[in-house]
């Protein structure tokens, strides 16, 4: 294969995701080609609607059927969206009760050492951070209604099956289905389908566009111009050889 038919593995790649996240995207996309028979593929795929949760891996199958993927690389990175609403509320909770401790400690009847006072302080902003970050994606009724199956993909050992929210699948590297993801009962007609195709068809418009140097910005869309340093180097390569 020639220089300028080479294939990049890295054309796809968002600039703020690992090269472990990008690696298990393309077994998610393996796996629902080759397995769940899906036609219709997007890496992060805006499925609610403008401001709806982004999915890292949808597919469209046969019959109309919906494939949400997760990917998750680390244990940690799975329990940032394994949250309940009840969660959510016990740490709200917290937060009320640190809040009232700090006004507590900073009136003047009852002021503490500075440091104590501190101390709060920081713990109250670490909390007031987690509760902005916090996500219960993996139990969202709404989540979970927008696709026929879920399924998460994590590296071997990362996500046992018994940790495994209620509703989701898990698949590994290989790629293989590890658990079997169960059918959910999703409402859907022509406009959700036409929906759903038209957000899997706006994410590969946005991935192949970022592919080759395209930016946004307040005025919309920036394309390179040729030699512009943006181009990727498969296609400076390409009108190098053009020209000659």
């Amino acid at each position: 294969m020639s220089a300028n038919n080479a294939v990049n593995g890295q054309r796809f790649k968002l600039g703020s995701e690992s090269e472990l996240t990008y690696r298990l995207k393309w077994e998610a996309w393996e796996w629902l080609y080759c397995v769940a028979r899906c036609r219709c593929i997007g890496l992060e795929v805006r499925l609610q609607g403008p401001w709806g949760s982004i999915v890292d891996v949808v597919g469209i199958g046969p019959n109309n059927t919906i494939h949400a993927v997760e990917v998750k690389v680390s244990r940690s990175d799975f329990a940032r969206d394994n949250h309940t609403e009840a969660d959510i509320a016990r740490l709200r909770k917290r937060a009320g009760s640190l809040a009232r401790r700090v006004e507590l400690a900073d009136a003047p009847d009852y002021r503490t050492a500075a440091g104590d006072l501190e101390r709060l302080l920081q713990e109250q902003e670490r909390l007031r951070d987690r509760l902005a970050t916090v996500s219960t994606k993996f139990h969202d009724s709404r989540f979970l209604s927008i696709a026929d199956y879920h399924h998460i993909m994590a590296p071997r050992g990362v996500v046992l099956a018994e940790m495994l929210p209620d509703g989701w699948g898990l698949l590994e590297p290989g790629p293989r289905e590890v658990v079997k993801a169960p059918a959910k009962t999703v409402r859907k007609n022509g406009g959700i389908m036409a929906n759903a195709l038209r957000a899997v068809a706006r994410a590969n418009a946005a991935a192949m566009m970022r592919a080759h140097g395209v930016r946004w910005s307040e005025d919309g869309a920036e394309f390179p111009r040729p030699g512009d340093e943006r181009l990727p180097a498969y296609v400076q390569r390409q009108q190098t050889t053009d020209e000659t």
